[in-house]
C-alpha cells in the first residue's frame, strides 16, 4: 500500500524550499521503500538549488533508514532491515540502468530526482542504491557515509591510491575534505596538510589526522605548501627546487582551488621519478586554466574523482569499521543537526559557510 511521506521540494521557479505531503507508490520489482533515520546535507544540493531547472527537484543523496517494503526482485534486503541510501550503485548492473524517481506532487506537478532523494521522512529508491547496514552502529552520523565519507575518503584511498609515507595536501576541510584527511591518516601519509581560510577549521582538521594547517587567507596557499615540502638538494629538469606534495586534493571545486592543486603537487625529477598528482574532488563551479608547461615538464598528473571511485557494497563496511575502531570520528564530523522543517535554515547555513564539518537532517 502507498506510504505517506513528507518530502522537500525545490520548486522550478527560484525561491525557498518547501515540504509537500505525498504518498509514495508501492515499490516496483527493483525498488525499496525506506523509512529514514537521518540524511546528510551536501554542497551538491546547493548546485541544484542555485542552478536552472525545468521542473521541481527532489533533493538529498545520503541517508540511513529501515526498509518498509521491497520489490519482488530485491533479494539483498528485506522489510525491517537497517540500510544506507547512496547515489552510487552498490553493484552496477550494466544491462539495467535505474530510472530517476519521479513523484506527483499535491498541486499536480511532477518532481524528479537525480537518482535518489533523501530529504524526506520516507523515500523510495532503486535497490542498486540501497546498502545493508549493521544493527550495532549509530543510525544518525552514519548517514554521511553515503556521500561525504565515500567521496573524500575514497578519493585518497582508491582514486589517488595514496601510500604510507606519501605527502598530502587537502584544500577545503568540510565533510568531504575531512574524510580525505581521515583516509590519508589511516593509510599513514605524512605530512597531511589541511588548507582552508579559517584557523578554527584548520585546528578542527587536526582531530581527523591533519598534521599541519595552512591558512590561505594569510598568503599564497601554494607557496605555503611548497615551503613545507621542499626537498633539500633536489632540483627539477629546469633547475628549480623540488617542492610540493605527492597528492593535492581540491575538495571545494572553486576556480581558484582547482587551479591551485596542480602547482601544489610535487614536480618530477627527469629520469628518477614522475611528478605528483592533483585530484579534483569538489563539484566544479567553473572551468579552469592549467599551466600545460608545468604539467608536461614536471610530469605531473591532474585527475578527477567522482564518488571516491567507491563501490558502496565493498567500501561501506570498511568505513563503518573505521568508525567502530575510532579512526573515523563521525560523531565529531557531524557538527550541526536540523529537523526536516528547518531545511531552509540548514541550506542557508551551508551556503554561508557556517558548517565546519557536515550537517544532517534528523528524522
Amino acid at each position: 500500500m502507498p506510504t505517506p511521506s513528507r518530502v522537500v521540494v525545490c520548486p522550478a521557479e527560484p525561491g525557498p524550499l518547501r515540504i509537500d505531503e505525498i504518498a509514495l507508490p508501492d515499490p516496483g520489482p527493483h525498488q525499496v521503500v525506506v523509512q529514514q533515520f537521518a540524511s546528510g546535507i551536501c554542497h551538491s544540493q546547493l548546485h541544484q538549488m542555485h542552478g536552472p531547472r525545468a521542473m521541481p527537484q527532489l533533493l538529498g543523496h545520503e541517508s540511513t533508514g529501515t526498509v518498509v517494503a521491497a520489490g519482488s526482485e530485491v533479494s539483498h534486503v528485506r522489510e525491517g532491515d537497517r540500510v544506507m541510501v547512496t547515489w552510487v550503485p552498490r553493484r552496477p548492473d550494466l544491462g539495467r540502468r535505474p530510472n530517476p524517481v519521479a513523484l506527483e506532487l499535491a498541486d499536480g506537478s511532477t518532481a524528479v530526482s537525480q537518482g535518489v532523494f533523501t530529504w524526506a521522512d520516507n523515500t523510495i529508491a532503486d535497490e542498486q542504491f540501497i546498502v545493508p547496514m549493521p544493527d550495532d552502529v549509530a543510525t544518525d552520523v552514519t548517514a554521511i557515509i553515503g556521500c561525504a565519507v565515500m567521496t573524500g575518503a575514497g578519493a585518497a584511498y582508491h582514486t589517488a591510491g595514496v601510500q604510507q609515507g606519501d605527502s598530502v595536501a587537502v584544500f577545503g576541510v568540510g565533510g568531504v575534505g575531512l574524510s580525505a584527511i581521515v583516509a590519508a591518516a589511516v593509510i599513514g601519509a605524512d605530512p597531511i596538510i589541511a588548507v582552508d581560510l579559517s584557523d578554527e577549521k584548520l585546528e578542527f582538521a587536526k582531530r581527523f589526522g591533519a598534521t599541519i594547517g595552512v591558512n590561505a587567507s594569510d598568503g599564497d596557499a601554494v607557496e605555503q605548501v611548497r615551503a613545507l615540502t621542499t626537498k633539500e638538494g633536489e632540483l627539477t629538469f629546469i633547475g628549480t627546487p623540488v617542492a610540493g606534495v605527492d597528492y593535492a586534493f581540491d575538495c571545494i571545486g572553486l576556480k581558484q582551488t582547482m587551479e591551485q592543486i596542480l602547482p601544489a603537487a610535487r614536480p618530477g625529477v627527469l629520469g628518477v621519478r614522475t611528478g605528483g598528482t592533483a585530484v579534483l574532488v569538489g563539484v566544479p563551479a567553473a572551468n579552469v586554466e592549467l599551466d600545460a608547461r608545468d604539467l608536461l615538464i614536471t610530469e605531473k598528473k591532474y585527475i578527477g574523482s567522482i564518488g571516491g571511485s567507491c563501490s558502496p557494497e565493498r567500501d561501506f563496511p570498511m568505513f563503518i569499521r573505521w568508525y567502530k575502531e575510532g579512526d573515523l570520528d563521525l560523531d565529531a564530523m557531524v557538527t550541526a543537526r536540523y529537523e526536516l522543517d528547518a531545511i531552509n535554515e540548514a541550506t542557508d547555513a551551508l551556503t554561508a559557510g557556517q558548517i565546519s564539518g557536515r550537517s544532517i537532517i534528523q528524522l
